[in-house]
């Protein structure tokens, strides 16, 4: 499905830049490091309580096979409502928030490749910048979001 036309918050993972729809984010915050969940897939870096609210810290380069990296001072944490539940993404750093018209989008091309690239909904060209653009909710599988019920909260 191609992206519609509206804001996207842009991030970059390494040298690639990617967008989110700006109405599925809550808030951007530094890095914490999360507790540790046992046996949570590789790519959970463990949970956070947000305001009451047990959030799951998926980290974004593990998620899509990217090379490890140290987290440093502009690794951040979007904040994510996805499926009714809160999610947190661990990224290399959060760029601005860029206004695309359909003209700015094109369809993501057909790659022959055993990475699952259905989450992209789109290739943006903003001058000379170009932003791969993603369905978050296709991206974050129920492995994800498994962590939490949509109503889980500390007492």
């Amino acid at each position: 499905m191609l992206a519609g036309a509206g804001e996207f918050l842009s991030f970059r993972l390494g040298a690639e830049e990617y967008g989110i729809d700006i109405l599925r984010v809550q808030e951007i915050r530094s890095y914490e490091e999360p507790t540790r969940i046992a046996n949570a897939p590789e790519s959970i870096k463990g949970v956070v309580n947000l305001r009451g609210v047990i959030v799951p810290v998926v980290d974004m380069r593990i998620k899509l096979g990217c090379a490890k990296v140290e987290y440093n001072a502009l690794t951040v944490v979007i904040v994510l409502s996805v499926h009714n539940r809160v999610v947190g993404l661990v990224v290399d750093s959060v760029s601005d928030v860029i206004r695309l018209g359909q003209e700015h989008i094109k369809a993501a091309p057909q790659i022959n490749t055993s990475l699952d690239a259905g989450f992209i909904t789109g290739i943006a060209s903003v001058g000379e910048r170009m932003l791969i653009l993603a369905d978050i909710e296709a991206l974050l599988g129920s492995s994800d979001l498994g962590l939490v019920t949509p109503t889980e909260t500390l007492q």
